[in-house]
């Protein structure tokens, strides 16, 4: 009989990633005005941004910085005992603690921890519920965050980090987090290549790939989910439009099976489009799905073979 592999739930979601950039004018203005996330205030440093139908002030904060990459990530927990729990299990597990923070516009306190790789997470549970700023943001629905404009993304969906040992960094989510892994890749060297991982019915949130530019707490992408196929299609030429680098898609992944475009923002991050369709992992005993190396070397679903760029650029660059 099988054993559950669902996760803990003491995490209830992906909350927020904080983006550096050292082209902050022209990052906000892609992320706005082309890519359609909506502002929803700025402190000194930072501006506060959200998908119009993200719940919470912020899920994507963007920070003037002298480099680029991503500051910390952080997840939302499922009540305040349940992280108080996560904490005293992450403060028992030996990886790397940074403690308490006040927060900021967007959160309450919020608990700071650090992957092997220096990747920075943060848990928390009092957050700053969206509220529209004025009539032109109200959604015509009354069951919708806000109205929408440019790509028009619907919510933030995942990101992806680098590491140059997948397997330790499986083991730090599983034992942080309490995530499960819902896909991940096998290499021939015996290596994992990637994990896909979920702390709830998601198909996935996080996603870790091998490092192969030899950086150090580096960020692949974040994710934006659209509500459809076209409107993939859609964003594609408004990326066109407004000059912006398209790096690779529209097309399907074979891993995950997400339709996805991927973009470079001014600074240099990678940003994705993508939609899932309505895939979830609804089994409590889902067992991961092992991609081979020469499953990989296929390409994506429909043949795309991966472009160069996506296996070696991440951000920050690595200097020479």
């Amino acid at each position: 009989m099988r054993q559950p592999t669902n996760p803990s739930f003491d995490i209830a979601h992906l909350g927020h990633v904080e983006m550096l950039t050292d082209r902050f004018d022209e990052s906000l203005d892609f992320f706005t005005r082309v890519y359609g996330l909506k502002l929803s205030g700025m402190d000194e440093t930072s501006a506060y941004l959200r998908a119009w139908d993200d719940y919470e002030y912020c899920t994507l904060k963007l920070t003037r910085s002298d480099t680029t990459g991503v500051a910390h990530i952080g997840y939302r927990a499922a009540s305040p005992e349940a992280l108080e729990r996560r904490v005293a299990i992450i403060e028992a597990s030996g990886y790397k603690v940074h403690g308490w923070t006040e927060g900021d516009l967007s959160h309450g306190r919020a608990f700071r921890f650090e992957d092997p790789f220096g990747h920075v997470f943060e848990i928390y549970y009092e957050t700053r519920w969206y509220e529209p700023q004025d009539d032109a943001e109200k959604a015509a629905l009354k069951n919708t965050a806000s109205a929408f404009t440019g790509a028009a993304p619907r919510r933030l969906d995942h990101l992806n980090l680098l590491s140059s040992d997948v397997a330790e960094f499986r083991r730090f989510m599983e034992t942080c987090l309490g995530a499960r892994v819902t896909e991940y890749i096998q290499l021939d060297n015996g290596r994992i290549g990637g994990c896909w991982f979920t702390v709830n019915n998601k198909t996935y949130d996080l996603a870790c790939t091998e490092e192969h530019g030899g950086g150090k707490a580096r960020l692949h992408h974040v994710t934006y989910a659209t509500d459809q196929r076209e409107d993939i299609l859609r964003a594609a030429d408004i990326f066109l439009q407004n000059g912006v680098h398209i790096e690779t898609g529209p097309h399907k992944h074979a891993i995950q099976g997400t339709f996805f475009l991927y973009v470079w923002e001014p600074a240099g991050n990678r940003v994705e489009l993508a939609n899932a369709g309505a895939r979830l992992i609804l089994a409590p005993d889902w067992q991961p799905v092992c991609w081979t190396e020469d499953d990989r070397n296929k390409g994506q679903a429909w043949g795309l073979k991966t472009i160069e760029s996506f296996h070696t650029h991440g951000t920050p660059p690595v200097k020479d």
